[in-house]
């Protein structure tokens, strides 16, 4: 859609939000009665906007990586633990240190390093300044990191809570193809995310982003916002990037045809989980009225409980 945030589109919506019988509590609330959020030791060690994840959120977290890993792995993308420090130089070449974008970075001067704000920083550029072959595309990768963000020009939104820190971890895509199949790539890492959400059993919307909310190097964007109880709204946890060729063309990734031409790649990435803000949704959906959590079905063979009980 053309125009600004407003125009934002709801394209599809699945799930019904629960109704409870008890006023819903929200996740901190939740997370410091269960003793598995503990934000007041975070604030006073690393400062504001950090918190730890405890005992059995702690498990989630895994059981959450594990299922996603497992499940990309056996859609043929290859499991990552990427670097989380990347080189000026190839931060800009991915489109992702474009001036003004610096004050989101954190920046280690002495190193001449900037920690990754996503793992989609260090794994579009593996195949930088390459040619590879048409028979091999697509590729796909799955990987697993720590994110930084400054949030710079935050300040003030979602203070509380651990819906916008500094420091959270993510499973995200990334995919290479020629480019008469990028957009057909998007829409089956949508897919992806959706059948991840529903197996979550998580009310979800699809949201097609507007040219003016989009990020820079995005030729088009879904948002999948899911629903959160405690603030009686959706909100943002997956989003699906479709780059074209604008990242190629900076870090020369290109694909030689069958016919033995030379062009670039085209490349997508999107979050498979933000796994803090995931965590967050089954929290406070999953809340129960005595204060426990029921963990979702599909992270319970990870997890080995079926559910999270106050201290």
């Amino acid at each position: 859609p053309i125009g600004d945030e407003s125009k934002n589109k709801i394209i599809k919506k699945v799930g019904t939000p629960k109704k409870f019988d008890f006023k819903p509590k929200d996740h901190i609330e939740l997370g410091e009665a269960l003793g598995v959020i503990n934000i007041e030791a975070a604030g006073k060690i690393s400062g504001a906007r950090f918190g730890y994840f405890m005992g059995d959120l702690a498990l989630m977290e895994i059981a959450l990586v594990q299922f996603a890993f497992q499940k990309l792995a056996k859609k043929g993308f290859v499991p990552v633990i990427p670097p989380v420090m990347i080189t000026p130089e190839v931060f800009v070449r991915m489109a992702r240190l474009d001036p003004g974008q610096e004050e989101e970075r954190y920046f280690m001067p002495k190193d001449n390093l900037y920690l990754v704000g996503s793992a989609e920083h260090t794994l579009g550029p593996l195949h930088m300044d390459q040619i590879l072959d048409e028979k091999d595309l697509p590729k796909r990768y799955v990987g697993f990191s720590s994110c930084f963000r400054r949030e710079a020009g935050s300040y003030g939104k979602d203070v509380k809570g651990m819906l916008r820190v500094h420091q959270f971890d993510k499973v995200e895509m990334e995919c290479f193809t020629v480019a008469e199949e990028a957009r057909n790539e998007q829409d089956f890492l949508v897919s992806i995310q959706e059948e991840i959400m529903q197996e979550l059993n998580l009310p979800y919307q699809v949201i097609a982003i507007c040219t003016g909310d989009m990020g820079g190097p995005d030729a088009r964007q879904l948002d999948i916002n899911t629903w959160m109880p405690a603030q009686n709204t959706y909100r943002e946890t997956q989003t699906a990037d479709l780059m074209g060729d604008y990242q190629a063309r900076r870090l020369k990734t290109r694909v030689r045809r069958k016919s033995g031409e030379i062009e670039l790649v085209h490349m997508n990435d999107a979050t498979c989980l933000a796994i803090g803000r995931t965590m967050i949704a089954v929290l406070e959906n999953y809340q129960n009225a005595d204060g426990s959590v029921t963990i979702p079905d599909a992270l319970r063979p990870y997890m080995g409980k079926d559910t999270i009980l106050p201290k």
